[in-house]
């Protein structure tokens, strides 16, 4: 499949649809070895003169200690047509089955990390920032009780988008 890069700023869609609607793969890991994880909460913006992204992981999963292992992850985003690929990667463990196989999904190297050539747009990022979220910090009550009943709470990532791909002839 190909894909051709653009800008960041020729960008033209609702992040609030397309992470919390649409959804997205978080990947992170080289040829050797990565895992994916579907993910729907996320953020996009600017930080540090940078175009950033955030993505949250909880300690349980897997896609997380390859997150943490290198200095790349990539975000992917696909059409509807991908909707039961994506939601075996949300709720099957790398650590259990071949999530890949089970979703049709087939790797696509960049730089280093890892997507999926069925995406029809992927962000190649480099990590900027993490930090453990915690009740502490929460300046809304309910929050932890509604969203961390395990007390399972989230790592935030924040992280530069070093590169936007497109799949070539895809909307963007």
């Amino acid at each position: 499949m190909a894909f051709r890069e653009i800008k960041a700023e020729e960008l033209q869609f609702n992040p609030f649809t397309k992470i919390g609607k649409e959804w997205m793969l978080i990947t992170a890991g080289d040829e050797k070895k990565h895992n994916t994880m579907t993910a729907s909460w996320g953020a996009m913006g600017v930080m540090w003169g940078k175009n950033v992204v955030s993505v949250y992981l909880r300690p349980q999963r897997y896609t997380k200690e390859f997150v943490d292992a290198g200095e790349l992850f990539t975000l992917s985003f696909y059409s509807e047509e991908q909707r039961s690929a994506l939601n075996i990667c949300g709720t099957k463990s790398g650590r259990d089955c071949d999530k890949e196989k089970e979703a049709g999904l087939t790797p696509y190297y960049t730089d280093g990390t890892t997507a999926f050539e069925e995406a029809d747009m992927i962000f190649v990022c480099r990590k900027l920032y993490s930090q453990e979220m915690g009740p502490e910090y929460f300046t809304e009550d309910g929050i932890d009780g509604k969203w961390y009943p395990d007390k399972d709470y989230h790592v935030m990532y924040m992280a530069a988008v070093e590169k936007v791909l497109v799949k070539e002839n895809a909307g963007e």
